[in-house]
């Protein structure tokens, strides 16, 4: 299928009614975009071409070679390979190959998943991972009245990102719905009946929990095989300038795969968005663009940004979570219209600022806040 927007697929793609589907979340409709149908590209002249895997890429010739064997030469290439999900079959986990055990990185993942969910209609449902795509899934098969369970390592859900304050919210708001969360322990194994359905997960801690569903959300990593030792990596990206130029003049690489210069840090970074993905492709374009015409385009200046929806819920994040943080607002789980935020410390200034419940004034405000980084000399 032409490329769309995969948050999406945790999300509205999974809702028992009135749920998203092609050719309602193309590109980039998300960021309130143009939606880019398949017949666009024709109109603009772009050459769109599906069901083509590209196996080899030889960057000093300027080429790739498809999987059907077919060559392509090219003056400027972008990577914009994005991500491959994390699969516990990849740790040998024990029995991780049992039906009904799903990841979701693809339009068919969600596909798979939308039938399963139908199919063990009030069944009982697992979820491996708390972070993105656990507390996403989690919410989402609880609206379809699957009986719900979450299982992570952690201490707390969505680590990388929530404090324990942040968090106790979310986790007392999700037993609210009814859903099981156990935390500090992972699943070992798996048992299957005699169709290969998965019919249980063993837990570390000797924990047996019954499922008819298994949804498995334990991380990304960056798709930069294709390349590897032609091009200069870091932080397991493609190291990038701010134009997102690699080391090899030629070729650029956008989204999750390029570790880029974070002008407002000072440090690289890599960033697993899609609000990234979709303003670093910009930026590249603007910068190959810029150097056709020979004018200078001004270096990516980002703000770190990420977002969720789950239930009644929606919180938004900017900036850096580092230093010192102040809990604000009422995140009381049992409260009717909870309205909570974070701000992130350190050297004295506000670096980072989270709030759930905004409004779009104010979800501005707190982006304004990250970028400016006002002082604060006193917790």
């Amino acid at each position: 299928v032409a490329p769309y927007e995969r948050p999406a697929l945790s999300k509205a793609y999974l809702f028992p009614e009135g749920a998203a589907r092609l050719p309602g979340f193309h590109v980039c409709v998300g960021s309130g975009g143009e939606r880019l149908l398949p017949e666009w590209y024709k109109e603009k002249g772009i050459e769109l071409i599906l069901s083509t895997e590209i196996v080899k890429a030889d960057l000093p010739a300027n080429t790739l070679v498809s999987a059907a064997g077919e060559t392509f030469k090219y003056q400027i290439l972008i990577i914009a390979t994005g991500s491959t999900v994390i699969k516990l079959t990849d740790f040998g986990v024990q029995g991780a190959d049992a039906k009904n055990i799903f990841y979701l990185r693809e339009i068919d993942d969600a596909d798979k998943l939308v039938e399963a969910i139908k199919a063990k209609k009030n069944g009982k449902a697992v979820i491996v991972g708390g972070g993105y795509i656990g507390l996403e899934l989690g919410a989402a098969l609880k609206i379809n009245n699957l009986d719900v369970s979450m299982v992570y390592p952690e201490p707390w859900c969505m680590p990388r990102l929530f404090t324990s304050g942040i968090a106790a919210f979310y986790e007392g708001y999700y037993a609210n719905k009814g859903i099981k969360i156990i935390k500090g322990t992972v699943a070992v194994g798996f048992t299957s009946d005699s169709n290969g359905e998965v019919k249980e997960v063993q837990l570390k801690d000797g924990r047996v929990l019954e499922a008819d569903i298994v949804v498995v959300g334990v991380g990304g990593r960056p798709l930069t095989a294709l390349f590897k030792g032609q091009v200069e990596e870091e932080m397991g990206g493609i190291k990038t300038d701010a134009f997102f130029k690699t080391s090899v003049p030629t070729v650029y690489a956008v989204g999750d795969v390029a570790t880029f210069p974070l002008k407002l840090y000072n440090e690289l970074r890599r960033v697993e968005h899609v609000d990234h993905a979709r303003k670093s492709a910009e930026q590249a374009v603007k910068a190959i663009k810029g150097l056709e015409k020979g004018q200078s385009v001004d270096e990516y200046d980002y703000l770190p940004y990420f977002y969720s929806r789950s239930f009644d819920l929606a919180w938004q994040f900017y900036g850096d979570n580092v230093g010192d943080t102040v809990l604000f607002g009422d995140n009381n789980p049992q409260s009717p219209k909870p309205k909570f935020g974070s701000y992130w410390i350190k050297d004295g200034k506000v670096v980072g600022a989270f709030l759930e419940g905004g409004s779009a004034e104010e979800n501005q405000a707190i982006a304004k806040v990250a970028k400016l980084q006002p002082k604060a000399e006193n917790l």
